[in-house]
């Protein structure tokens, strides 16, 4: 566990529920990725509201049939695994903002790993 500890990139990737790519939903396919590519992790957060890409507001109404909401994946690596999975991937992305910034991991516990 020792290899996500210290100082690291957190990636956020924001898009919208609505998000496809070849027909599935975006946020699904990327975290499929992140898995196929041995990222540490990520987690996808489902927004109660938003402003997009053109200054739209995105929230939940109760009378709306669908509904149009932002979500946001997060991913906690070292930057040349974000970097390399960015360039792979982005072309998946049709429209959305990518953020990156730096964090320091204090703990990553898996409790599988620290039975004897």
């Amino acid at each position: 566990m020792k290899r996500y500890l210290g100082r690291k990139k957190l990636m956020r990737i924001y898009l919208d529920n609505s998000d496809t790519h070849e027909g599935k939903p975006l946020w699904q396919l990327l975290l499929h990725k992140v898995k196929e590519e041995g990222l540490a992790g990520a987690t996808v957060f489902k927004g109660a509201a938003g402003i997009g890409v053109r200054t739209e507001l995105h929230t939940f109404e109760i009378w709306s049939m669908a509904q149009t909401l932002p979500v946001v994946i997060e991913i906690i690596e070292s930057e040349e695994r974000i970097r390399d999975f960015l360039d792979k991937y982005d072309s998946m992305i049709g429209e959305g903002l990518v953020t990156m910034c730096d964090v320091e991991v204090l703990r990553y516990k898996d409790a599988s790993q620290s039975r004897e």
